[in-house]
């Protein structure tokens, strides 16, 4: 496997653990409650990275199959990746940001069914990944509304770096309840 990809699985497989971590913290009875009236439920936020990670994983795999077909270049750099990612600023939870209309939650699942989602999901994206294992995702790149272009490589680190923010939220809506 290449240094790139094994970066990156690792990466969110972190991710992953915190996210499962903070989640435990809640118990199941109170995972649908919402914090405060403006405040997204435990099952809201699960269901929001459920549908971001999907976007993502589709997006990872139409864009290498395709490149794939018409001669993407195999991978020659070695360096990591989550360097090129703003890791603690997409982390950072001192500013408030509002998701776009197409990854907001609607709010008709429980939190059961939103972890299930997830799971399929990132089983989607960690496939799309090992399918660019070795390619050069580098040079492929789509446009995110609020950090412009992004290499798939950064797309993905984003995944990580996006629920290990929804993680935070999630033990901060348990003090909130303390």
């Amino acid at each position: 496997m290449h240094p790139r990809t094994q970066e990156l699985l690792t990466h969110l497989a972190q991710s992953r653990a915190d996210l499962a971590a903070a989640l435990s913290s809640i118990p199941p009875a109170d995972r649908q409650a919402k914090p405060s009236p403006d405040a997204w439920s435990v099952a809201e936020i699960l269901e929001h990275l459920a549908i971001v990670e999907t976007r993502i994983a589709d997006m990872v795999a139409r864009d290498v199959a395709a490149a794939k077909q018409t001669g993407l270049a195999r991978e020659t750099s070695e360096s990591p990746v989550l360097t090129s990612v703003d890791v603690a600023g997409l982390k950072d939870r001192s500013q408030k940001r509002v998701a776009g209309e197409t990854s907001r939650p609607t709010g008709t699942i429980d939190a059961d069914e939103a972890w299930s989602r997830l799971t399929v999901s990132r089983a989607r994206l960690e496939e799309a990944l090992r399918a660019g294992d070795g390619w050069a995702l580098e040079t492929l790149s789509q446009s995110h509304p609020r950090l412009g272009s992004m290499n798939l490589y950064q797309w993905i680190g984003f995944v990580g770096a996006h629920e290990s923010r929804h993680a935070a939220q999630i033990a901060e809506s348990l003090r909130d309840r303390m």
